[in-house]
Protein backbone atom coordinates (compact mmCIF):
# COMPACT_ATOMS: atom_id res chain seq x y z
CA UNK A 1 0.00 0.00 0.00
CA UNK A 2 2.99 2.43 1.11
CA UNK A 3 6.02 2.30 -0.66
CA UNK A 4 8.84 4.86 -1.28
CA UNK A 5 9.67 5.92 -4.86
CA UNK A 6 13.30 8.00 -4.51
CA UNK A 7 13.36 8.52 -7.94
CA UNK A 8 9.82 10.34 -8.10
CA UNK A 9 12.05 13.25 -6.15
CA UNK A 10 15.52 12.77 -7.73
CA UNK A 11 16.20 9.49 -9.01
CA UNK A 12 15.17 5.85 -8.53
CA UNK A 13 16.33 3.07 -6.99
CA UNK A 14 17.84 -0.69 -7.16
CA UNK A 15 20.37 -3.75 -7.59
CA UNK A 16 22.54 -7.26 -9.09
CA UNK A 17 24.76 -9.93 -8.84
CA UNK A 18 28.03 -12.76 -9.95
CA UNK A 19 28.44 -14.37 -13.49
CA UNK A 20 29.94 -17.00 -15.20
CA UNK A 21 30.08 -17.15 -18.33
CA UNK A 22 28.68 -19.60 -21.04
CA UNK A 23 31.02 -20.63 -23.43
CA UNK A 24 28.34 -23.00 -24.73
CA UNK A 25 26.72 -21.23 -27.23
CA UNK A 26 29.21 -19.79 -29.61
CA UNK A 27 26.61 -17.26 -30.99
CA UNK A 28 25.94 -15.06 -27.81
CA UNK A 29 28.88 -12.54 -26.40
CA UNK A 30 28.21 -11.77 -22.99
CA UNK A 31 30.06 -8.79 -23.26
CA UNK A 32 27.84 -7.05 -27.00
CA UNK A 33 24.88 -5.74 -26.94
CA UNK A 34 22.01 -6.78 -29.59
CA UNK A 35 21.10 -4.07 -31.68
CA UNK A 36 18.16 -5.71 -32.70
CA UNK A 37 16.73 -6.22 -29.49
CA UNK A 38 17.93 -3.04 -28.66
CA UNK A 39 16.38 -0.58 -31.50
CA UNK A 40 13.11 -2.99 -30.83
CA UNK A 41 12.43 -1.18 -27.24
CA UNK A 42 10.45 2.24 -28.75
CA UNK A 43 9.42 5.23 -27.03
CA UNK A 44 6.26 6.24 -29.40
CA UNK A 45 5.09 2.34 -28.34
CA UNK A 46 5.86 2.41 -24.80
CA UNK A 47 4.56 5.91 -24.62
CA UNK A 48 1.56 4.87 -26.34
CA UNK A 49 0.95 2.15 -23.65
CA UNK A 50 1.77 4.76 -20.52
CA UNK A 51 -1.34 7.04 -22.25
CA UNK A 52 -3.79 4.02 -22.16
CA UNK A 53 -3.02 2.38 -19.19
CA UNK A 54 -3.12 5.66 -17.41
CA UNK A 55 -6.07 7.45 -18.77
CA UNK A 56 -9.19 8.33 -17.05
CA UNK A 57 -10.53 5.33 -19.27
CA UNK A 58 -8.93 3.03 -16.84
CA UNK A 59 -10.21 4.52 -13.62
CA UNK A 60 -6.96 4.21 -11.57
CA UNK A 61 -6.68 0.27 -12.03
CA UNK A 62 -7.97 -0.86 -8.61
CA UNK A 63 -8.94 -4.23 -8.22
CA UNK A 64 -12.50 -5.63 -8.36
CA UNK A 65 -13.72 -2.71 -10.05
CA UNK A 66 -14.01 -2.30 -13.79
CA UNK A 67 -10.55 -0.74 -13.87
CA UNK A 68 -9.28 -4.29 -13.23
CA UNK A 69 -11.56 -5.61 -16.31
CA UNK A 70 -9.97 -3.48 -18.52
CA UNK A 71 -6.60 -3.45 -17.55
CA UNK A 72 -5.72 -7.47 -17.51
CA UNK A 73 -7.57 -7.85 -20.99
CA UNK A 74 -5.56 -5.08 -22.03
CA UNK A 75 -2.47 -7.03 -20.54
CA UNK A 76 -3.38 -10.16 -22.21
CA UNK A 77 -4.12 -8.57 -25.69
CA UNK A 78 -0.83 -6.92 -25.67
CA UNK A 79 0.54 -10.41 -24.69
CA UNK A 80 -1.25 -12.21 -27.60
CA UNK A 81 -0.66 -9.44 -30.35
CA UNK A 82 3.38 -9.67 -29.02
CA UNK A 83 3.30 -13.35 -30.18
CA UNK A 84 3.90 -14.01 -25.72
CA UNK A 85 2.33 -17.76 -25.32
CA UNK A 86 0.27 -18.17 -22.20
CA UNK A 87 2.07 -18.32 -19.21
CA UNK A 88 -0.56 -19.98 -16.84
CA UNK A 89 -1.35 -23.10 -19.08
CA UNK A 90 -3.47 -22.42 -21.79
CA UNK A 91 -4.36 -19.21 -19.81
CA UNK A 92 -2.77 -15.72 -19.56
CA UNK A 93 -4.17 -15.09 -16.58
CA UNK A 94 -4.20 -16.44 -12.49
CA UNK A 95 -6.49 -15.95 -10.49
CA UNK A 96 -5.57 -14.08 -6.88
CA UNK A 97 -8.52 -14.59 -4.41
CA UNK A 98 -8.67 -11.30 -2.19
CA UNK A 99 -10.94 -10.14 0.08
CA UNK A 100 -11.52 -6.22 0.06
CA UNK A 101 -12.76 -4.67 3.63
CA UNK A 102 -14.16 -1.51 3.46
CA UNK A 103 -14.32 0.06 7.00
CA UNK A 104 -16.24 3.25 8.04
CA UNK A 105 -15.97 4.39 11.65
CA UNK A 106 -19.52 5.11 13.46
CA UNK A 107 -17.97 8.27 14.05
CA UNK A 108 -16.04 10.30 12.69
CA UNK A 109 -14.46 11.55 16.16
CA UNK A 110 -12.17 8.80 17.87
CA UNK A 111 -12.26 10.08 21.30
CA UNK A 112 -9.31 9.31 23.76
CA UNK A 113 -9.29 9.96 27.33
CA UNK A 114 -6.34 10.31 29.62
CA UNK A 115 -5.50 11.02 32.90
CA UNK A 116 -4.54 14.27 32.51
CA UNK A 117 -7.18 15.32 29.53
CA UNK A 118 -8.94 14.09 26.64
CA UNK A 119 -8.33 14.46 23.08
CA UNK A 120 -10.83 14.71 19.87
CA UNK A 121 -9.59 13.19 17.18
CA UNK A 122 -10.47 13.42 13.41
CA UNK A 123 -11.00 10.63 10.79
CA UNK A 124 -8.51 11.12 8.26
CA UNK A 125 -7.01 14.19 9.58
CA UNK A 126 -5.91 12.98 12.59
CA UNK A 127 -5.95 9.04 12.24
CA UNK A 128 -7.23 6.54 9.67
CA UNK A 129 -8.39 3.01 10.20
CA UNK A 130 -9.40 -0.55 9.49
CA UNK A 131 -9.64 -3.80 10.10
CA UNK A 132 -7.83 -7.01 8.93
CA UNK A 133 -10.64 -9.22 10.29
CA UNK A 134 -13.65 -10.15 7.92
CA UNK A 135 -16.17 -8.96 10.24
CA UNK A 136 -19.60 -6.85 9.67
CA UNK A 137 -18.08 -5.16 13.13
CA UNK A 138 -15.86 -4.24 15.44
CA UNK A 139 -16.57 -2.83 18.82
CA UNK A 140 -14.27 -2.69 21.23
CA UNK A 141 -15.59 -0.75 23.85
CA UNK A 142 -12.52 -0.31 26.02
CA UNK A 143 -8.86 -0.60 25.74
CA UNK A 144 -5.79 0.73 27.20
CA UNK A 145 -3.17 2.36 25.10
CA UNK A 146 0.48 1.13 25.54
CA UNK A 147 3.62 2.85 23.84
CA UNK A 148 5.65 -0.58 22.63
CA UNK A 149 8.20 1.20 20.94
CA UNK A 150 9.03 -0.27 17.51
CA UNK A 151 6.61 -3.07 18.43
CA UNK A 152 9.89 -5.39 17.25
CA UNK A 153 10.46 -8.78 18.32
CA UNK A 154 13.95 -9.48 16.97
CA UNK A 155 16.15 -11.85 18.84
CA UNK A 156 19.07 -11.52 16.49
CA UNK A 157 19.16 -8.33 17.15
CA UNK A 158 18.84 -8.58 20.88
CA UNK A 159 16.15 -6.65 20.45
CA UNK A 160 12.35 -7.00 21.98
CA UNK A 161 9.90 -4.10 22.24
CA UNK A 162 7.57 -6.95 24.22
CA UNK A 163 9.35 -8.51 26.57
CA UNK A 164 7.62 -9.36 30.10
CA UNK A 165 4.67 -7.27 28.84
CA UNK A 166 0.94 -8.62 28.36
CA UNK A 167 -1.26 -7.19 25.43
CA UNK A 168 -4.24 -9.07 25.59
CA UNK A 169 -7.09 -6.25 25.18
CA UNK A 170 -4.90 -3.49 24.59
CA UNK A 171 -3.80 -1.23 22.02
CA UNK A 172 -0.32 -0.72 20.90
CA UNK A 173 1.08 2.20 19.96
CA UNK A 174 4.28 2.36 17.85
CA UNK A 175 6.86 3.73 15.89
CA UNK A 176 7.68 3.45 12.29
CA UNK A 177 10.92 2.04 11.09
CA UNK A 178 13.74 0.80 13.14
CA UNK A 179 16.52 1.26 16.19
CA UNK A 180 19.23 1.19 13.28
CA UNK A 181 17.79 4.72 11.81
CA UNK A 182 19.04 6.52 14.78
CA UNK A 183 22.35 4.40 15.90
CA UNK A 184 24.42 2.98 13.50
CA UNK A 185 25.54 0.44 15.84
CA UNK A 186 22.03 -1.14 15.90
CA UNK A 187 20.46 -3.41 13.48
CA UNK A 188 21.66 -2.59 9.67
CA UNK A 189 22.93 0.94 10.62
CA UNK A 190 20.79 3.79 8.08
CA UNK A 191 19.53 0.21 6.24
CA UNK A 192 16.04 -0.53 6.85
CA UNK A 193 15.51 -4.12 8.11
CA UNK A 194 12.32 -5.95 7.59
CA UNK A 195 11.25 -4.97 10.98
CA UNK A 196 11.27 -1.02 10.27
CA UNK A 197 8.03 -1.79 7.84
CA UNK A 198 4.59 -1.18 9.06
CA UNK A 199 3.55 -4.47 7.51
CA UNK A 200 5.54 -6.29 10.08
CA UNK A 201 4.42 -4.23 12.81
CA UNK A 202 0.49 -5.34 12.31
CA UNK A 203 1.65 -8.86 11.85
CA UNK A 204 3.27 -9.31 15.21
CA UNK A 205 1.06 -6.83 16.85
CA UNK A 206 -1.20 -9.73 16.28
CA UNK A 207 1.42 -12.67 17.16
CA UNK A 208 1.34 -10.73 20.54
CA UNK A 209 -2.27 -10.78 21.09
CA UNK A 210 -3.12 -7.19 20.86
CA UNK A 211 -6.44 -5.85 20.31
CA UNK A 212 -5.25 -2.93 18.08
CA UNK A 213 -2.49 -0.94 16.72
CA UNK A 214 -1.75 2.33 16.09
CA UNK A 215 1.45 4.05 14.30
CA UNK A 216 2.92 6.79 14.77
CA UNK A 217 3.62 8.77 11.35
CA UNK A 218 6.69 10.79 10.86
CA UNK A 219 7.20 11.89 7.39
CA UNK A 220 11.50 11.37 7.36
CA UNK A 221 11.18 8.02 8.71
CA UNK A 222 8.26 6.77 6.57
CA UNK A 223 9.57 8.31 3.59
CA UNK A 224 6.06 9.86 2.53
CA UNK A 225 3.84 12.35 4.26
CA UNK A 226 0.84 12.38 5.83
CA UNK A 227 -1.56 12.86 2.68
CA UNK A 228 0.46 9.07 1.39
CA UNK A 229 -1.20 7.47 4.05
CA UNK A 230 -4.37 8.92 4.18
CA UNK A 231 -4.75 8.51 0.50
CA UNK A 232 -3.94 4.63 0.65
CA UNK A 233 -6.30 3.94 3.21
CA UNK A 234 -9.39 5.87 2.02
CA UNK A 235 -11.73 3.56 0.38
CA UNK A 236 -11.98 -0.78 0.24
CA UNK A 237 -8.31 -2.32 1.84
CA UNK A 238 -7.82 -5.24 0.28
CA UNK A 239 -5.84 -8.73 1.28
CA UNK A 240 -5.50 -12.56 0.32
CA UNK A 241 -8.22 -14.15 2.61
CA UNK A 242 -7.01 -14.58 5.63
CA UNK A 243 -6.61 -17.64 8.10
CA UNK A 244 -9.91 -17.98 9.94
CA UNK A 245 -11.76 -14.86 8.61
CA UNK A 246 -8.82 -13.02 10.66
CA UNK A 247 -10.14 -13.48 13.82
CA UNK A 248 -6.51 -14.14 14.80
CA UNK A 249 -5.43 -10.74 13.65
CA UNK A 250 -6.30 -7.69 15.69
CA UNK A 251 -9.19 -6.19 15.65
CA UNK A 252 -8.51 -2.53 13.98
CA UNK A 253 -4.74 -1.39 12.88
CA UNK A 254 -4.40 2.27 11.55
CA UNK A 255 -2.10 5.34 11.83
CA UNK A 256 -2.33 8.36 13.93
CA UNK A 257 -0.50 11.87 12.95
CA UNK A 258 3.00 12.71 14.31
CA UNK A 259 0.79 15.50 15.82
CA UNK A 260 -1.90 13.33 17.62
CA UNK A 261 0.87 10.81 19.07
CA UNK A 262 2.54 13.80 20.86
CA UNK A 263 -0.90 14.81 22.59
CA UNK A 264 -1.84 11.38 23.31
CA UNK A 265 1.58 11.43 25.42
CA UNK A 266 0.47 14.87 26.84
CA UNK A 267 -3.01 13.68 28.12
CA UNK A 268 -1.13 10.64 29.29
CA UNK A 269 0.75 12.87 31.52
CA UNK A 270 4.11 11.60 29.91
CA UNK A 271 6.67 13.44 28.24
CA UNK A 272 6.68 13.00 24.07
CA UNK A 273 10.88 12.70 24.95
CA UNK A 274 9.62 8.91 25.58
CA UNK A 275 9.54 8.03 21.51
CA UNK A 276 13.49 9.33 21.75
CA UNK A 277 14.27 7.01 24.54
CA UNK A 278 12.29 4.01 22.51
CA UNK A 279 15.32 4.64 20.02
CA UNK A 280 17.84 3.40 22.84
CA UNK A 281 18.87 -0.43 23.48
CA UNK A 282 16.97 -1.79 27.13
CA UNK A 283 13.50 0.63 26.65
CA UNK A 284 10.70 -0.44 28.02
CA UNK A 285 7.16 -0.50 27.09
CA UNK A 286 5.03 2.02 28.89
CA UNK A 287 1.61 2.36 29.41
CA UNK A 288 0.26 5.64 28.46
CA UNK A 289 -2.81 6.51 30.70
CA UNK A 290 -5.08 6.98 27.75
CA UNK A 291 -8.32 5.06 26.96
CA UNK A 292 -10.41 4.49 23.59
CA UNK A 293 -12.85 2.88 22.02
CA UNK A 294 -13.75 1.63 18.18
CA UNK A 295 -16.66 1.33 16.62
CA UNK A 296 -16.25 0.22 12.71
CA UNK A 297 -18.66 -0.80 10.14
CA UNK A 298 -17.21 -3.12 7.85
CA UNK A 299 -18.44 -3.85 4.08
CA UNK A 300 -16.78 -6.99 3.12
CA UNK A 301 -16.25 -8.11 -0.57
CA UNK A 302 -14.47 -11.81 -1.71
CA UNK A 303 -13.98 -11.42 -5.28
CA UNK A 304 -10.73 -12.59 -7.54
CA UNK A 305 -8.62 -10.22 -9.62
CA UNK A 306 -5.85 -11.56 -11.85
CA UNK A 307 -2.09 -12.29 -12.08
CA UNK A 308 -1.37 -11.65 -16.32
CA UNK A 309 1.23 -14.14 -17.20
CA UNK A 310 2.63 -14.86 -20.73
CA UNK A 311 6.12 -17.01 -21.91
CA UNK A 312 9.30 -17.09 -24.27
CA UNK A 313 10.19 -20.67 -23.75
CA UNK A 314 13.71 -21.19 -23.76
CA UNK A 315 15.59 -23.13 -26.72
CA UNK A 316 18.02 -25.17 -24.53
CA UNK A 317 16.62 -25.06 -20.81
CA UNK A 318 12.84 -24.47 -20.76
CA UNK A 319 11.91 -25.65 -17.60
CA UNK A 320 14.44 -22.54 -16.13
CA UNK A 321 12.64 -19.51 -15.46
CA UNK A 322 13.70 -15.58 -15.81
CA UNK A 323 10.43 -13.84 -14.51
CA UNK A 324 9.92 -10.16 -14.86
CA UNK A 325 7.04 -8.59 -12.96
CA UNK A 326 5.54 -5.17 -12.97
CA UNK A 327 2.08 -4.17 -10.85
CA UNK A 328 -0.61 -2.83 -12.97
CA UNK A 329 -2.85 -2.03 -10.52
CA UNK A 330 -2.96 1.83 -8.04
CA UNK A 331 -5.66 3.71 -5.88
CA UNK A 332 -8.75 3.76 -8.37
CA UNK A 333 -11.16 6.61 -7.47
CA UNK A 334 -10.57 8.90 -4.20
CA UNK A 335 -11.08 11.91 -2.60
CA UNK A 336 -11.26 14.89 -5.60
CA UNK A 337 -7.95 17.31 -5.47
CA UNK A 338 -9.21 20.36 -7.50
CA UNK A 339 -11.98 18.74 -9.21
CA UNK A 340 -9.70 15.48 -9.71
CA UNK A 341 -11.03 12.07 -8.03
CA UNK A 342 -9.18 9.55 -10.62
CA UNK A 343 -5.35 8.01 -9.27
CA UNK A 344 -3.93 7.03 -12.64
CA UNK A 345 -0.88 5.90 -11.79
CA UNK A 346 1.13 6.86 -14.74
CA UNK A 347 4.48 6.53 -12.96
CA UNK A 348 3.25 4.21 -10.60
CA UNK A 349 2.86 1.62 -12.61
CA UNK A 350 2.00 1.62 -15.95
CA UNK A 351 5.59 2.93 -16.97
CA UNK A 352 6.32 -0.68 -15.68
CA UNK A 353 3.39 -2.36 -17.31
CA UNK A 354 4.38 -0.69 -20.45
CA UNK A 355 8.16 -2.08 -20.10
CA UNK A 356 7.28 -5.75 -19.81
CA UNK A 357 5.51 -5.26 -23.75
CA UNK A 358 8.49 -3.51 -24.70
CA UNK A 359 10.89 -6.01 -23.15
CA UNK A 360 8.56 -8.62 -24.67
CA UNK A 361 9.55 -6.92 -27.97
CA UNK A 362 13.34 -7.34 -27.41
CA UNK A 363 13.33 -10.61 -26.56
CA UNK A 364 11.54 -11.48 -29.98
CA UNK A 365 13.38 -9.48 -31.84
CA UNK A 366 17.12 -10.86 -30.08
CA UNK A 367 19.30 -12.39 -32.85
CA UNK A 368 19.75 -15.64 -30.93
CA UNK A 369 16.65 -16.74 -28.71
CA UNK A 370 16.93 -16.80 -25.19
CA UNK A 371 17.62 -20.28 -23.90
CA UNK A 372 15.91 -20.38 -20.41
CA UNK A 373 12.11 -19.27 -20.73
CA UNK A 374 10.98 -15.78 -19.91
CA UNK A 375 8.21 -15.34 -18.02
CA UNK A 376 6.12 -11.63 -17.89
CA UNK A 377 4.03 -11.39 -14.41
CA UNK A 378 2.03 -8.16 -14.28
CA UNK A 379 0.73 -8.80 -10.88
CA UNK A 380 -2.18 -7.34 -9.11
CA UNK A 381 -2.98 -5.58 -5.61
CA UNK A 382 0.67 -4.15 -5.13
CA UNK A 383 -0.58 -1.32 -3.38
CA UNK A 384 -2.50 -3.03 -0.85
CA UNK A 385 0.69 -4.78 0.28
CA UNK A 386 2.52 -6.56 -2.59
CA UNK A 387 -0.80 -9.40 -2.92
CA UNK A 388 -0.49 -10.35 -6.25
CA UNK A 389 3.56 -11.16 -6.08
CA UNK A 390 2.56 -12.74 -2.40
CA UNK A 391 0.03 -14.85 -4.14
CA UNK A 392 2.39 -16.23 -6.87
CA UNK A 393 5.27 -16.81 -4.68
CA UNK A 394 3.26 -19.36 -2.39
CA UNK A 395 1.60 -20.58 -5.61
CA UNK A 396 4.05 -20.50 -7.83
CA UNK A 397 3.15 -21.37 -11.94
CA UNK A 398 7.21 -22.44 -12.32
CA UNK A 399 9.12 -24.28 -9.85
CA UNK A 400 10.87 -22.12 -7.08
CA UNK A 401 14.00 -24.16 -7.55
CA UNK A 402 14.10 -23.37 -11.82
CA UNK A 403 13.45 -19.73 -10.87
CA UNK A 404 16.73 -18.22 -11.85
CA UNK A 405 15.45 -14.58 -10.70
CA UNK A 406 13.12 -11.79 -10.64
CA UNK A 407 13.22 -8.65 -11.89
CA UNK A 408 10.90 -5.99 -11.43
CA UNK A 409 10.15 -2.61 -12.44
CA UNK A 410 8.44 -0.13 -10.50
CA UNK A 411 8.01 3.74 -11.14
CA UNK A 412 10.75 4.82 -13.61
CA UNK A 413 12.20 8.26 -13.63
CA UNK A 414 10.59 10.26 -15.81
CA UNK A 415 12.94 13.60 -15.15
CA UNK A 416 15.76 12.38 -18.06
CA UNK A 417 18.68 10.06 -18.68
CA UNK A 418 21.36 9.34 -15.98
CA UNK A 419 24.81 8.49 -15.79
CA UNK A 420 24.84 5.66 -13.41
CA UNK A 421 21.64 3.62 -12.02
CA UNK A 422 20.93 2.27 -8.83
CA UNK A 423 20.11 -0.82 -6.76
CA UNK A 424 17.36 -1.08 -3.65
CA UNK A 425 18.96 -3.39 -1.41
CA UNK A 426 22.73 -3.03 -2.57
CA UNK A 427 24.71 -5.32 -1.31
CA UNK A 428 21.85 -8.44 -1.11
CA UNK A 429 22.13 -10.80 -4.29
CA UNK A 430 24.46 -11.88 -6.79
CA UNK A 431 22.40 -10.01 -9.21
CA UNK A 432 24.28 -6.84 -8.34
CA UNK A 433 26.77 -8.64 -10.44
CA UNK A 434 24.79 -9.10 -13.64
CA UNK A 435 23.63 -5.18 -13.38
CA UNK A 436 27.28 -3.90 -13.10
CA UNK A 437 28.35 -6.00 -16.39
CA UNK A 438 25.31 -5.07 -18.16
CA UNK A 439 25.88 -1.67 -16.74
CA UNK A 440 28.90 -1.17 -18.40
CA UNK A 441 27.76 -1.90 -21.75
CA UNK A 442 26.01 1.36 -21.66
CA UNK A 443 28.97 3.26 -20.08
CA UNK A 444 26.43 3.29 -16.77
CA UNK A 445 28.32 2.02 -12.89
CA UNK A 446 26.50 1.28 -9.52
CA UNK A 447 25.59 4.50 -7.87
CA UNK A 448 25.46 4.11 -4.09
CA UNK A 449 21.44 3.67 -2.84
CA UNK A 450 19.92 6.30 -2.49
CA UNK A 451 18.05 6.21 0.60
CA UNK A 452 18.21 2.90 2.19
CA UNK A 453 16.67 4.47 5.48
CA UNK A 454 13.41 3.80 3.26
CA UNK A 455 13.48 -0.05 3.42
CA UNK A 456 12.57 -0.02 -0.25
CA UNK A 457 14.24 -3.54 0.08
CA UNK A 458 10.74 -4.47 1.33
CA UNK A 459 8.44 -2.60 -0.44
CA UNK A 460 7.86 -3.71 -3.96
CA UNK A 461 7.29 -7.24 -5.57
CA UNK A 462 10.47 -8.29 -5.90
CA UNK A 463 10.54 -8.85 -2.06
CA UNK A 464 7.85 -11.55 -2.39
CA UNK A 465 10.06 -13.78 -4.25
CA UNK A 466 12.98 -12.87 -2.00
CA UNK A 467 11.26 -14.40 0.79
CA UNK A 468 10.89 -17.12 -0.79
CA UNK A 469 14.43 -17.58 -1.84
CA UNK A 470 14.61 -16.24 -5.32
CA UNK A 471 16.95 -13.53 -5.49
CA UNK A 472 15.05 -10.14 -6.46
CA UNK A 473 16.01 -6.98 -8.81
CA UNK A 474 14.58 -3.76 -8.07
CA UNK A 475 16.70 -0.64 -9.72
CA UNK A 476 16.19 2.26 -11.44
CA UNK A 477 18.32 5.45 -12.35
CA UNK A 478 20.93 7.03 -10.79
CA UNK A 479 24.03 9.24 -10.24
CA UNK A 480 23.79 12.79 -12.46
CA UNK A 481 21.26 13.70 -15.19
CA UNK A 482 23.11 13.70 -18.43
CA UNK A 483 21.23 16.63 -19.29
CA UNK A 484 23.06 19.83 -20.06
CA UNK A 485 20.08 22.75 -19.62
CA UNK A 486 19.59 22.83 -16.13
CA UNK A 487 17.21 24.91 -16.17
CA UNK A 488 14.88 22.54 -18.50
CA UNK A 489 15.83 20.00 -16.19
CA UNK A 490 15.42 22.14 -12.93
CA UNK A 491 11.72 22.46 -14.54
CA UNK A 492 11.13 18.87 -15.35
CA UNK A 493 12.05 17.94 -11.73
CA UNK A 494 9.47 20.35 -10.26
CA UNK A 495 6.91 19.64 -12.32
CA UNK A 496 7.16 16.18 -11.69
CA UNK A 497 7.77 16.34 -8.17
CA UNK A 498 4.91 15.54 -5.43
CA UNK A 499 3.38 12.78 -7.76
CA UNK A 500 3.55 9.70 -5.77
CA UNK A 501 -0.01 8.50 -5.30
CA UNK A 502 -1.55 11.84 -5.98
CA UNK A 503 -4.28 12.41 -8.70
CA UNK A 504 -1.15 14.48 -10.68
CA UNK A 505 0.53 11.37 -11.45
CA UNK A 506 -0.57 11.44 -15.10
CA UNK A 507 1.68 11.57 -18.61
CA UNK A 508 2.03 15.60 -19.48
CA UNK A 509 4.09 17.52 -21.54
CA UNK A 510 6.83 17.65 -18.54
CA UNK A 511 7.72 13.52 -19.20
CA UNK A 512 11.24 12.86 -20.68
CA UNK A 513 11.68 9.22 -21.65
CA UNK A 514 14.71 9.33 -22.52
CA UNK A 515 16.37 7.93 -19.08
CA UNK A 516 13.14 5.43 -19.29
CA UNK A 517 14.26 3.56 -22.12
CA UNK A 518 17.67 3.31 -21.17
CA UNK A 519 16.98 1.96 -17.59
CA UNK A 520 14.25 -0.98 -19.85
CA UNK A 521 17.05 -1.40 -21.96
CA UNK A 522 19.55 -1.92 -19.08
CA UNK A 523 16.75 -4.45 -17.41
CA UNK A 524 16.44 -6.42 -20.95
CA UNK A 525 20.39 -7.09 -20.72
CA UNK A 526 20.04 -8.14 -17.59
CA UNK A 527 17.54 -10.52 -18.39
CA UNK A 528 19.08 -11.71 -21.52
CA UNK A 529 22.22 -12.28 -19.97
CA UNK A 530 20.64 -14.61 -17.57
CA UNK A 531 19.03 -16.01 -20.06
CA UNK A 532 22.00 -17.52 -22.16
CA UNK A 533 23.79 -18.38 -18.76
CA UNK A 534 23.85 -21.75 -16.97
CA UNK A 535 24.22 -20.35 -13.14
CA UNK A 536 21.67 -19.75 -10.65
CA UNK A 537 22.61 -16.38 -8.80
CA UNK A 538 22.25 -16.54 -4.89
CA UNK A 539 22.05 -13.53 -2.01
CA UNK A 540 25.35 -12.65 -1.06
CA UNK A 541 26.85 -13.86 2.04
CA UNK A 542 25.94 -10.87 4.38
CA UNK A 543 22.17 -11.00 3.43
CA UNK A 544 19.51 -12.08 6.28
CA UNK A 545 17.64 -14.33 3.10
CA UNK A 546 21.17 -16.28 2.17
CA UNK A 547 20.28 -19.36 4.05
CA UNK A 548 16.71 -19.71 2.22
CA UNK A 549 18.81 -19.09 -0.79
CA UNK A 550 20.85 -21.75 -0.11
CA UNK A 551 17.76 -24.06 0.80
CA UNK A 552 15.79 -23.58 -2.72
CA UNK A 553 19.19 -24.32 -4.61
CA UNK A 554 19.62 -27.47 -2.65
CA UNK A 555 16.57 -28.64 -3.72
Amino acid sequence: MMKTHPLLTAALLFGLASCQSNDKNSDYDRNALDSAAMAAIDTESYRTHIEKLSSDEFQGRLPFTKGDTLTVNYIKDQYTQLGLEPGNGESYFQEVPLVAITSSPTSQQLQFNGTDGELTASYLDDYVIGTPQMAESINVDDTELVFAGFGINAPEYNWNDYEGLDVKGKTVVLMVSDPGRYDENLFKADTMTYYGRWTYKFEEASRQGATGVLLIHETAAASYGWNVVRNGWVGPQLSLIPENQGQDLVKFQGWVSNQTAKKLFEIGGLDPELMNEAKKPGFKAVPMNVRTQVSLNNTIKESKSNNVVGIIKGTDRPDETIIYTAHWDHLGIGEPVDGDSIFNGAIDNATGVAALFELAKAFKAAQVAPERSVVFLAVTAEEQGLLGSQYYAENPIYPLSKTVANLNMDSFNPVGAMNGFRVVGTGQTELEDYAILSGAKFDRKLMPEGNPTSGGFYRSDHFNFVKVGVPGLYMGSGGEYLDTDTVALQQREQALAGRYHAVTDELDQHWNFDGIIADVRLFFDIGYTLSMDTAFPNFKAKSEFKELGDKRLSK
